[in-house]
């Protein structure tokens, strides 16, 4: 149970950071406050969850017919869900979006890799050492 509600604060962080980073490289991206980060990231997390999967179900023959580039249209499109959604999170437009959310994916990507590591999470603690989970 625990190791599930680490994981998943884990992987709110890493969404977070990652569009606290891509607000900095997309001037288009803005954030009023750290809650609407927080709660944008909490957001997009569940629609890449929920929605997302759905998306691609029903836009499955065109993503098929551009070799899964019209996935990256999807990614767009939530996070212009998610910008429409909370109060205090701007995007400038489709493309701001469409370009974010390759950034957003490869960063996450990366830095996953980085923290876990197949089924297991590294969690560092003060004192320099590394637990398993």
């Amino acid at each position: 149970m625990l190791h599930g509600l680490w994981q998943f604060l884990a992987h709110w962080g890493l969404m977070s950071l990652a569009l606290w980073v891509a607000s900095f490289i997309f001037h288009g991206i803005t954030f009023e406050n750290k809650a609407s980060l927080f709660v944008s990231a909490l957001l997009l997390g569940l629609a890449n969850a929920i929605v997302r999967p759905l998306f691609i179900l029903f836009t499955l023959p065109l993503t098929l017919l551009t070799f899964g580039l019209f996935l990256l249209v999807i990614n767009a499109l939530m996070i212009l869900l998610v910008a429409s959604l909370v109060k205090g999170f701007k995007v400038s437009g489709f493309w701001t979006a469409f370009f974010a959310s390759i950034f957003i994916s490869i960063f996450n990507f990366f830095i996953d890799r980085l923290i876990f590591q197949g089924d297991h999470a590294m969690l560092i603690l003060p004192s320099s050492q590394g637990v398993l989970i």
